[in-house]
């Protein structure tokens, strides 16, 4: 059995493939070893015949075996469809490998590492899983499947994005959401991975007023929502750095500012609190999951909220 993958070791994988199941694997190991134990982890790739079935679909090797009727289960009998959504915006990549940060990962990483592991558990419940890659547009919607073929493709549109940095690509999540919400011909879980950092940078009501008015499209096409605000939190919530000048770079226009962190370390600290207090009451008012998606801490914190949420749709 595989110990939950560390993030420190993700250097030492090539294939995406591969770290999602390490992940899942271990995942799965920890949830029999928690209060959590009670969690179906045990993923059916057939259901019970019922009468008025076509017998065509009966597997007649599990009837020899078990002596009784169980049918496969194809796409469109799918439990659940999911819509994977990716904020692929150039302040997704940050930490900079390049400025010295000693984090093994950065936030586009985790999150594509995340919904690799989500599409390894969907796959494995038979569910079906969508692609929607944004940053100031779509640049890729894949509607709900699940084949494996489909399965391989998305898992290269995952790795084509991690070989492919993103530069000066600002963050357009309203209008890119209320794209997706059109194009989600199903009822679905839409989950959300981004920083939100169009709406932090531009934290004004209007702003927000915007984001949520995409996040409202979605619940009313009847959608269920998590969003993972994923984010460093020692780096873009505490603003912890060493006590010496820096030179800051927008990841998104590429402006430049060099400065002390001390000098606007409080500012900055009270400002980014105000923000995610304002995203997380907002997030409760509509009834979307919002979940805090720390890039220091391991994928427990994403899995177990997606179980959860999962169970509660079954």
């Amino acid at each position: 059995m595989q110990p939950l993958i560390k993030l420190e070791d993700l250097h030492q994988f090539a294939n995406l493939e591969l770290i999602a199941r390490q992940v899942v694997e271990g995942f799965i190991i920890g949830l029999h070893k928690s209060p959590f134990h009670g969690f179906s982890v045990e993923f059916a790739e057939h259901r019970i015949y019922n009468p008025g079935d076509s017998v065509r679909n009966i597997d007649w090797k599990v009837y020899g075996r078990t002596d009784r009727l169980y049918v496969k289960k194809f796409e469109e009998e799918t439990n659940l469809r999911c819509q994977i959504v990716i904020d692929a915006s150039s302040s997704m990549y940050f930490p900079d490998a390049g400025d010295g940060n000693k984090t093994p990962v950065n936030k586009i990483r985790f999150a594509i590492v995340c919904a690799a592991a989500l599409m390894n558990l969907l796959r494995r419940q038979r569910d079906a899983f969508g692609l929607s890659l944004f940053s100031d547009e779509v640049i890729e919607h894949t509607r709900a499947r699940s084949t494996s073929v489909h399965y391989s493709l998305l898992m290269s549109h995952l790795e084509q994005l991690l070989a492919e940095p993103a530069k000066e690509k600002v963050t357009a999540a309203a209008s890119a959401l209320h794209q997706v919400a059109e194009n989600i011909h199903k009822r679905s879980l839409v989950v959300i991975f981004s920083d939100m950092m169009e709406n932090a940078v531009q934290s004004d009501s209007l702003q927000l007023d915007e984001l949520f008015s995409a996040l409202q499209h979605l619940k009313y096409n009847k959608h269920e929502v998590i969003l993972f605000h994923v984010f460093d939190h020692r780096k873009e919530l505490e603003f912890q750095y060493d006590n010496r000048p820096y030179l800051f770079v927008d990841l998104e226009t590429g402006e430049k500012v060099r400065l002390h962190p001390s000098q606007v370390k409080e500012h900055y600290v009270e400002q980014a609190q105000k923000f995610l207090s304002q995203l997380r009451l907002k997030c409760a008012q509509f009834q979307i999951d919002f979940v805090e998606a720390d890039i220091n801490r391991e994928f427990r914190q994403v899995l177990l909220p997606y179980l959860i949420k999962r169970m509660k749709m079954n």
